[in-house]
């Protein structure tokens, strides 16, 4: 058997990301979290795509891969040590399965004392037995035993020295895939996790894992006692060739690829939001960044990534938190009105672009009744008795929402703002949801919370007395309570009670709206119309993100 030439895992480039002490990222390269938590596998197999075989081992503190043993296996395992069980089809499972099925027991002989794993795989052929890195030394071990005494009985039968032991909670097991073939062995007691690196024979290798193609390696981080949590440790610009496909569509002009490539760049170096609990930088769903490997990338959205490799965007020297969205509906608004609070160059804006792009479903509409809003609100946890009323009770002074507020049949109210102004309303038992912080109510009767949020964050319960910017240019002060404005979709026109949409009791609470998502940050749609335009990758960022530099 050939031993595999791993010397080069990675190719090291020095991007400003790396440089950056609050960057997640280590050495280039990614962390990404395929399965864990309630997701984590028992077994989880890899085949390889592009490449022959595999080495085994470990990633170190600066994610640099050390072999430690290697196979020619095209198609491998990695099971949770203990008692492992085999079904007929070749599933691996903690339990005993129904029908006929094959075991790997917990309990074996080992043998002690040997300095490489080429030393060890050869005693290991001697027993029929799987060379093994336990505790940081090679040993061999053979059996897969129920019982210490059928261990021992084993080893008084090979007529040897050696040692009765069990594999522990922190162990994992290799097999070739759908048999019981061992293959491999790691157990550090937790200090470090089993890392398998494909080998290439040369080039970059490319890995089958859950019907999907990765480049990298893979790292399995067991719960003790547990699964494995299964890490993809990739480079970083392999990574978000991996995303972009996914958050933008590949035939977009390349400026808005381009931008949204420094978006998703800029998130991974930046978050480290399941780090210390999983142990890897960013998941591979939505609630990080949406990531399948390399099966949709396209050779426009990898020109993207190419095109801007290693820049990031940055704010006062530290890299921002570049969320975005698919549209805004007219205006972007301050992370502070949506979430709480937010990095000052999350301010928001009219948006005068993507009135000028084709956005599908860009307006919408949802109704819901008085027994379906009141079921929604009690089901989420809020304290409403039957909803007899709900209104926009305040907006922010670009348009969006900002509270919403309902009202029971006892005369109890419940206000809610920011982002829970939309979420509140989510509902997959209905299958409804009000997809953007941009809206309004209609069927309500109207509340005398009703008003807009000046710009110091002061309600204005009217707009008489306000200042405005006329056309020309002049300060003038409104004497009405009624004013017209221009919107994305037209002109509209306000009052104090704009929140109050109308002024009947109704069966139904109708609302309306214009975009998609949380309005804070990119507009994706926006970045499309931007670059139709002309605007550059930075010319968009720059105009969604304030005062920021991209480096």
């Amino acid at each position: 058997m050939k031993k595999l030439l791993l010397t080069t895992m990675f190719v090291v480039t020095f991007f400003v990301c790396t440089a950056v002490s609050a960057s997640a990222v280590v050495n280039d390269t990614v962390k990404v979290g395929l399965r864990y938590g309630s997701g984590a596998l028992f077994s989880a197999n890899l085949e390889n795509a592009e490449g022959e075989g595999y080495a085994f081992g470990y990633f170190d503190d600066r994610r640099r891969f050390q072999e430690l043993g290697w196979t020619e296996e095209t198609t491998i395992s990695m099971t949770a040590a203990g008692d492992i069980y085999m079904n007929e089809s070749g599933t691996y499972t903690r339990n005993m399965p129904s029908g006929t099925y094959r075991y790997l027991g917990p309990w074996h002989v080992q043998l002690d004392g040997f300095s490489s794993f080429d030393e060890a795989l050869d005693a290991a052929n001697e027993v029929d037995g799987w060379p093994a890195w336990i505790s940081g030394e090679y040993v061999v071990r053979t059996g897969a035993c129920a019982s210490r005494r059928e261990a021992q009985e084993m080893l008084d039968t090979l007529g040897i020295s050696g040692d009765v032991v069990c594999s522990s909670d922190t162990g994992v097991l290799v097999t070739v895939t759908r048999t019981t073939e061992v293959l491999f062995e790691f157990d550090d007691q937790g200090i470090t996790d089993l890392g398998v690196q494909p080998d290439g024979w040369g080039d970059e290798p490319i890995t089958w894992f859950k019907g999907y193609r990765y480049r990298g390696g893979f790292e399995y981080a067991r719960i003790t006692g547990g699964d494995l949590n299964v890490i993809n440790v990739v480079d970083l610009e392999d990574y978000v060739k991996g995303v972009i496909p996914h958050e933008m569509s590949g035939d977009w002009p390349l400026a808005a690829l381009e931008a949204q490539a420094v978006c998703a760049r800029t998130y991974a170096c930046r978050t480290t939001k399941h780090l210390s609990s999983y142990g890897f930088d960013v998941c591979n769903t939505t609630d990080c960044q949406v990531y399948n490997g390399v099966n949709t990338s396209s050779s426009r959205s990898d020109a993207a990534v190419d095109n801007t490799a290693g820049q990031c965007v940055y704010y006062d020297g530290q890299l921002a938190e570049t969320v975005y969205h698919s549209s805004n509906g007219g205006a972007t608004e301050d992370a502070a009105n949506v979430w709480g609070g937010g990095g000052a160059y999350l301010r928001g804006k009219s948006d005068p672009y993507e009135a000028q792009t084709a956005i599908p479903d860009y307006h919408y509409t949802v109704t819901y009744t008085r027994d379906e809003l009141t079921w929604v609100l009690q089901k989420s946890g809020y304290d409403i008795g039957n909803v007899t009323n709900a209104y926009v009770s305040a907006y922010t002074p670009l348009g969006n929402v900002y509270k919403v507020t309902f009202e029971d049949s006892s005369g109890h109210t419940l206000t809610v703002k920011g982002e829970t102004c939309r979420m509140a309303f989510y509902s997959t038992t209905y299958g409804k949801n009000v997809r953007s912080m941009r809206f309004t109510i209609n069927g309500g009767t109207g509340g005398a919370g009703s008003g807009f949020i000046a710009g110091d964050g002061q309600r204005l319960d009217s707009l008489e007395g306000a200042s405005v910017i006329t056309g020309s240019g002049q300060l003038a002060t409104l004497d009405r309570s009624t004013v017209s404005v221009i919107t994305s979709s037209g002109t509209s026109t306000l009052s104090s009670s704009v929140g109050a949409s109308g002024t009947t009791a109704a069966s139904d609470f109708v609302i309306s709206g214009t975009g998609n998502g949380h309005n804070v940050g990119m507009s994706q749609y926006g970045a499309k119309a931007m670059a139709e335009q002309g605007y550059n990758c930075r010319d968009i960022l720059t105009f969604y993100f304030t005062d920021v530099t991209i480096e």
